[in-house]
């Protein structure tokens, strides 16, 4: 599973986001991938999986599916964790 978080660094959720990244990876060891939605690979990546709120969190299974999507609020991480 592959978990992927879509936001603005340049927004009001930065600090909620990297906190809740920092703190992810803390209790799990787990990575969560970040996407910038302003770049070409981002707008891409937004359009294919319709992520058109920040924050989004999306678990991804090894094919590309969304198995689980987290729009413009975050999970717990004990949540999150389970898609790791």
């Amino acid at each position: 599973m592959r978990l992927v978080m879509v936001y603005r660094e340049q927004s009001e959720h930065r600090m909620a986001v990297e906190t809740f990244m920092r703190d992810f990876k803390k209790q799990t060891a787990g990575e969560i991938e970040t996407i910038d939605p302003d770049t070409r690979a981002g707008a891409a990546f937004c359009d294919a999986y319709d992520v058109t709120v920040y924050p989004t969190l999306l678990a991804l299974t090894p094919e590309g599916t969304p198995n689980m999507t987290w729009r413009s609020t975050l999970p717990t991480i004990m949540d999150a964790s389970a898609y790791k």
